[in-house]
C-alpha cells in the first residue's frame, strides 16, 4: 500500500483504480500501476487544498455535484507538462526549409494546430519559425491554434512570460528579435508572436469546435499517455481535419 506523506490516509488500490478510471474517462490518459506513487504525490496536494484527509473522501467529491470542476483540477495535477523551446529542432528546420516554401508557391493561408501545447513553448517556437521562414508573413492569413487539456498551462501560454533560464534554447538571433527581458529576469514573447497564436482549453478526446482544415498539426509527446485504441481514434480524427497534402508532426 502506497504511503501517505505529510499525513492523511494512504492511497489504496481501490482508490487508485477508481481515480485512474476517472482520469481515463476525462482525458484518455492511461495510468498503469507504476504511476501509483505519482498519483498519490500529486493528488495529495489537492487533498490538502480541499481540507480532507483521505482519497475515499476525494472520490466522493469527484463523483458528487462538484465533480466536473474537480476533475479538471485532478487532470491538471496529474498531467506532466515537460517542454521547452525548440524541442526536437529538426522538426522546425523542416517546417522552415521544406514546408513553408511549398505553401508559398500555392497559397498564403496557413492554419497550424499545436495539440497538447503545454505551457506554450511549442506554439511560440512555431511562430518564431514562421517569422524566420517567411519575411512576408504579415501578408499571409496565418494562425496558430494552441490547445491543452490543462487550464493552468493555457493561462501560462496566454501570458507569454517565462523565466530567463527557460528560454536558453531559443537561438540568440530569434531571442533578440522576438522577445524582450523584463526587470525581474522574465522573458516576454513579443506581440508579433502573440498575435499569431490563440490559446484554448481542449480535451483531445472531446468535441472539437474548430472546423479546420489544418495545413499542419503538431501532436508531440502527447499520445504516449494513450492506449492503442485511443491513439487510433485520435489519428483518424486528425486525418479528417488535416488537408490532404498536410503534415502531422508526432
Amino acid at each position: 500500500m502506497t504511503g501517505a506523506p505529510h499525513g492523511g490516509a494512504p492511497l489504496s488500490r481501490e482508490d487508485f483504480l477508481a481515480i485512474s478510471r476517472m482520469v481515463r474517462e476525462s482525458s484518455g490518459i492511461v495510468l498503469s500501476d507504476v504511476k501509483r506513487d505519482l498519483v498519490n504525490g500529486r493528488l495529495r496536494r489537492r487533498l490538502r487544498t480541499l481540507g480532507i484527509g483521505s482519497f475515499s473522501e476525494y472520490r466522493e467529491i469527484l463523483e458528487g455535484p462538484d465533480g466536473t470542476e474537480e476533475r479538471v483540477h485532478m487532470v491538471n495535477a496529474i498531467t506532466t507538462n515537460l517542454t521547452n523551446f525548440f524541442r526536437e529542432p529538426h522538426h522546425f528546420d523542416f517546417l522552415r526549409n521544406e514546408i513553408l516554401p511549398k505553401l508559398a508557391d500555392r497559397r498564403k493561408r496557413l492554419r497550424i494546430w499545436s495539440a497538447g501545447c503545454s505551457t506554450g513553448e511549442e506554439p511560440y517556437t512555431i511562430a518564431m519559425t514562421l517569422r524566420q521562414g517567411r519575411r512576408d508573413l504579415d501578408e499571409w492569413d496565418a494562425k496558430i491554434l494552441a490547445t491543452d487539456i490543462d487550464t493552468e498551462v493555457i493561462r501560462t501560454g496566454t501570458r507569454g512570460r517565462y523565466a530567463l533560464e527557460r528560454t536558453a534554447q531559443i537561438p540568440a538571433e530569434l531571442r533578440q528579435k522576438h522577445t524582450f527581458r523584463t526587470d525581474d529576469d522574465v522573458v516576454e514573447m513579443a506581440q508579433e508572436l502573440r498575435s499569431l497564436i490563440a490559446f484554448r482549453q481542449l480535451n483531445l478526446l472531446g468535441t472539437w469546435p474548430m472546423q479546420g482544415p489544418f495545413d499542419i498539426i503538431f501532436c508531440r509527446n502527447v499520445v504516449i499517455y494513450f492506449d492503442k485504441a485511443t491513439k487510433q481514434r485520435l489519428f483518424d480524427r486528425f486525418a479528417d481535419i488535416l488537408k490532404p497534402d498536410g503534415y502531422l508532426f508526432i
